[in-house]
């Protein structure tokens, strides 16, 4: 019996150790992610990884991104679904960074 009480012991802390692991990325404010992601477009245009055009539309989609947490503030403040739809949007601007930054077309 006391072999299956151990057992029980490892799932449960297994249970709460993976998540914990999975999500290693230190949390950002959104403030800090609209920073970071106008530092990488800088360094693409500085290094010549994104063209004009390139670095144009992130740049527009970067100012959506703020216009739309505006929008969302004027309503009372982030809820827990704004704040997820704005993740969401970061990383996907995130990524696309990193696809325009190697895709191999320099200026």
């Amino acid at each position: 019996m006391n072999r299956f009480h151990l057992l029980i012991a490892g799932l449960g802390l297994a249970g709460v150790t993976v998540p914990v692991a999975a999500s290693a990325a230190p949390w950002q404010s959104i403030n800090a992610r609209q920073a970071r992601l106008d530092q990488r477009i800088d360094q693409g245009i500085r290094k010549g990884a994104l063209t004009r055009g390139e670095a144009r539309r992130l740049r527009t989609d970067s100012r959506q991104l703020v216009r739309l947490e505006e929008r969302y503030r004027r309503t009372g403040g982030l809820s827990g679904w704004e704040r997820q739809d704005l993740n969401r949007r970061f990383d996907a601007l995130s990524a696309r960074i990193r696809w325009e930054k190697r895709d191999r077309r320099y200026r």
